[in-house]
């Protein structure tokens, strides 16, 4: 793709600075603006220095869609290499860190093409102007630019589902019920759950876990449409019937696989139908003594974890044992 405008672009009130003895420009830039003054490099560009992938439009739509919510929608800044092709200018002896920066040519971009693929969706659909935050070097040769972008998506990880979900609890209900399994002492989680998503022998269960496993537990029924508050009365009242009945199997994970997420999964999807067969609707609360005798005959199934249930794996593994289970409970 050619690097040429049609025309030079002048950004005002730019920011120079250095970052490790190489200078860089920090500013903003209308979104009419940084949808063209830049380009980006694809892994099979004909110079031999491409490197980004090829763009993903479900990833620019998803960014469009989180736009339009209104002003809450932040964002970091785009990351560019002028190539040398930029100039700035201060605007006097007294501010000689402030000025103009004339583009003459499109720099590369080296971290943003799906911020800037959704941005621009979203001022074609609203007819609106965002102001798009923007770090440019003024010069990084190929091999530090190709660097650099692997830095960023290799060594530089993302905060990880788990603790995304935390940081969400208080605007989604899943979220909510799935901490609060976690965190209350009377939840058979308590001390099995991690907020951040990094396991350990104790903690083998996630935030993004139970968040699947309650998902799983209430989806597609009456259980569904409960407040937050009785999903996770329900989901303390299931759990922690299947831990008393099966103390032994439920705290030692190593020797069963009860707790192991395979069969949390599919303990979650029998439920689902268990709870939803013996649900009082009038009184919106699961007939505990009839689901507890239900439950008793979990016995029938082999826990151990030198049983058949290693075999296990996945989500196709979780509706194996489902079947498995349900055919149990209901013998």
């Amino acid at each position: 793709m050619s690097n040429n405008l049609p025309s030079n672009i002048a950004i005002e009130n730019v920011i120079q600075s250095k970052m490790r003895g190489r200078v860089a420009y920090q500013g903003f830039v209308s979104s009419q603006v940084a949808v063209t003054f830049s380009y980006s490099k694809l892994y099979n560009d004909h110079s031999g220095k491409g490197y980004q992938r090829p763009i993903n439009t479900k990833r620019c739509h998803d960014f469009a869609s989180y736009l339009s919510q209104g002003e809450g929608s932040l964002y970091t800044p785009i990351l560019l290499n002028a190539s040398g092709n930029w100039e700035f200018h201060a605007y006097d002896k007294q501010r000689p860190n402030l000025g103009r920066l004339i583009c003459k040519k499109k720099a590369t971009l080296m971290d943003g093409q799906h911020r800037l693929g959704g941005i621009k969706e979203y001022i074609n659909e609203t007819d609106c102007t965002l102001n798009v935050p923007f770090l440019a070097f003024h010069y990084l040769d190929d091999d530090e630019e190709i660097k650099l972008f692997d830095v960023i998506n290799t060594k530089a990880r993302g905060i990880g589902t788990s603790l995304s979900r935390y940081l969400n609890r208080n605007n989604d209900e899943i979220s909510w019920v799935a901490t609060n399994l976690i965190l209350k002492p009377e939840s058979p989680f308590f001390n099995k759950g991690t907020l951040t998503g990094r396991r350990s022998k104790e903690k083998n269960i996630t935030l993004q876990n139970l968040y699947n496993m309650v998902k799983l537990l209430t989806k597609k029924s009456q259980l569904d449409n409960l407040s937050k508050e009785k999903k996770l009365n329900l989901c303390l009242f299931y759990f922690n019937t299947i831990k008393e009945l099966f103390p032994n199997e439920w705290e030692d994970n190593k020797l069963f696989r009860m707790t192991h997420i395979t069969c949390l999964n599919a303990l979650s999807i029998s439920g689902n139908e268990v709870i939803n067969e013996n649900y009082l609707t009038k009184s919106q609360q699961p007939d505990s003594v009839k689901i507890a005798q239900i439950l008793m005959n979990l016995k029938e199934i082999d826990w151990l974890s030198t049983g058949d249930l290693r075999y296990l794996k996945g989500a196709a593994g979780s509706k194996i044992l489902a079947n498995d289970i349900l055919n149990c409970l209901k013998s």
